[in-house]
């Protein structure tokens, strides 16, 4: 069972994950989303802010590849593309 105690830090935990998912958020989808995909750079107001929620969830991997200078998408791994001549 879940004491009063650690549901109090574990929703202390996700509310800090979700802030600074938002302050990550807010200048990736306004500036840094077009350094991860050329077409995102020519995003209306809408659709930026359809990407909002994802940015603040996934700040990590986006702050990754940001960091780690990555400018083409990510190459799925499937099966079909591994036996591909």
């Amino acid at each position: 069972m879940l004491t009063l105690t650690a549901a109090t830090w574990l929703v202390r935990l996700a509310a800090g994950y979700l802030l600074a998912g938002l302050v990550f958020s807010l200048p990736f989808v306004l500036r840094w989303a077009g350094r991860l995909d050329p077409v995102a750079a020519h995003g209306t107001r809408g659709f930026r802010l359809l990407i909002l929620p994802g940015a603040v969830l996934l700040w990590p991997l986006l702050a990754f590849r940001l960091l780690r200078g990555d400018t083409a998408p990510p190459m799925e791994r499937t099966a079909h593309r591994r036996n591909r001549p």
